[in-house]
């Protein structure tokens, strides 16, 4: 079961960081941890190389549908930079 944790680790650092309060700037810079990033270039690798088992694949498909969460946080907080609301 280490490939289930270790795409819960990478929903727990998002909402952990989330939780934080982060200001829109720390928004835009936020990465998830090195451990993560290398365990998602390994199975990026092995989806190319060889394909996925089964719980891989979900593990990718659950890595993948935190990204794109972020990706909209991150592009709500870039506007929020851009274009602050009035006061």
């Amino acid at each position: 079961m280490p490939d289930f944790q270790i795409s819960n680790r990478a929903v727990e650092e998002t909402v952990d960081f989330l939780a934080s309060g982060p200001t829109p700037a720390q928004i835009i810079a936020f990465k998830v941890s090195p451990a993560t990033q290398a365990r998602l270039d390994e199975l990026l690798d092995k989806n190319r190389e060889e394909g996925l088992t089964d719980a891989e694949s979900a593990e990718l498909d659950a890595f993948a549908q935190v990204n794109h969460v972020i990706l909209l946080i991150k592009a709500r907080a870039r506007n929020l930079l851009e274009h602050p609301l009035a006061e």
